[in-house]
């Protein structure tokens, strides 16, 4: 076999065998997964062929059934901004500086958690100062919400990113 370098392309979007997303894997895994006939490979990538008759794969699903737990999304200055879509939740503005807002302020009891930040240009934070969004007249586009699993999230940042378009088939929803 052939000897690839991994690069920042070297990740494998693992199904379960019902087809959900399970996991993130290195090709390097996901080549062992297929050669000891753990899974079957569903999406590959012809400009990366390990040999004439062996791709790269970029989507494997496994033959049986795993059971796993929740994983929750870390709450992180990155994921509230790619949840937000890097836009300002309050104006609408995806070309300005962002920051980090507190709907409800921290001095007046507002928590670190993903219900009460949202992304803000620079300009509607200092606008909305230490007020909620309705003492400010700054509604807000839209309300802040938990991203459902860890692993959607990943993927769909992936896909947005331009890596693995191919993902999306298999990803639902636009931050899943």
């Amino acid at each position: 076999m052939a000897v690839i370098q991994d690069s920042g392309m070297g990740h494998v979007l693992v199904l379960n065998a019902s087809y959900e997303p399970l996991n993130i894997t290195t090709w390097r895994r996901a080549m062992v997964m297929l050669l000891k006939g753990k899974a079957e490979g569903l999406e590959h990538d012809a400009t990366r062929p390990i040999r004439p008759d062996l791709l790269l794969p970029t989507v494997i699903r496994l033959h049986q059934f795993v059971r796993v737990p929740y994983r929750q999304v870390p709450l992180t200055r990155r994921n509230v901004f790619h949840r937000d879509e890097h836009t300002c939740q309050y104006c609408g503005s995806a070309s300005a500086p962002l920051s980090i807002d507190h709907v409800i302020p921290r001095s007046r009891g507002g928590r670190d958690s993903w219900e009460n930040v949202a992304t803000a240009c620079l300009s509607c934070n200092v606008r909305k100062a230490n007020r909620t969004p309705r003492e400010a007249s700054m509604p807000l586009i839209r309300q802040p919400r938990q991203p459902p699993s860890s692993l959607g999230f990943e993927a769909n940042r992936q896909i947005r990113a331009g890596l693995h378009s191919e993902w999306a088939k298999y990803v639902r929803g636009p931050s899943a």
